[in-house]
């Protein structure tokens, strides 16, 4: 399923969610740059979860990765999908919280979902990298902010597809318990080599929906408008 927009009426521009993407797509732009130095510049920003069990695990430099990876991109599907639910979703989170409160509580989901990671993936040397996490959060402040919206929605049938309006709280639903069902086997089956952070997924999305409680602003959010 690959959204393509929800009912959700804006009431102001997403200043916010439009320059987090445009920082996103310039970062990766950057690393096409980079060539045989992207290794170097991996080791740097992205999240290692095994070099924060050491005795320099919260010096500057180990703790700048928590943000710097949530800005970077392993490739264009990475950056595609990501900026997708991002552009989708992160506007109306940010009309419901306000633009500081909004960039305050993306980048927060963002530490929350990395941390959730490294302590389930304590002693690994892979670089993790990706907004997901912090985007996570912004479906989990959704679901709880608009529960009623619906979501038009792009369906593959084999060698057909269809556009339906599937209601946000299914749609989100399914794909919190994919990532649930994929943690849960990367955990019974760590063989498989998943490169999908799947609990940081999970622990942004949490985190998303209890942040909201004390960032959204009272009273501009209406329940029962958005069928």
């Amino acid at each position: 399923m690959i959204p393509l927009k929800d009912t959700v009426p804006l009431r102001r521009f997403p200043w916010v969610n439009t320059l987090l993407i445009i920082i996103n797509i310039g970062v990766f732009i950057y690393e096409l740059t980079l060539g045989s130095h992207i290794n170097k510049f991996l080791s740097q920003y992205a999240l290692v979860p095994a070099t924060y069990f050491s005795t320099a695990a919260f010096s500057f430099p180990r703790l700048f990765p928590l943000i710097s990876s949530m800005f970077m991109h392993a490739g264009w599907l990475h950056i595609g999908g990501n900026m997708l639910y991002l552009f989708i979703f992160g506007d109306n989170v940010e009309d419901a919280m306000g633009h500081f409160r909004y960039l305050a509580f993306y980048l927060l989901a963002g530490v929350l979902s990395a941390i959730a990671h490294i302590y389930t993936n304590i002693g690994s040397s892979i670089p993790s990298l990706g907004a997901s996490g912090a985007i996570a959060g912004v479906l989990g402040a959704y679901i709880v902010l608009y529960p009623k919206s619906r979501v038009a929605t792009l369906i593959f049938l084999i060698f057909f597809f269809q556009i339906i309006e599937v209601p946000a709280i299914v749609f989100l639903g399914l794909w919190f318990l994919l990532q649930l069902v994929s943690g849960a086997a990367a955990i019974t089956k760590p063989a498989s080599g998943s490169s999908v952070a799947y609990f940081a997924h999970i622990g942004g999305f949490v985190a998303g929906m209890i942040l909201v409680f004390f960032l959204k602003r009272t009273g501009i959010v209406d329940y029962l408008r958005y069928y």
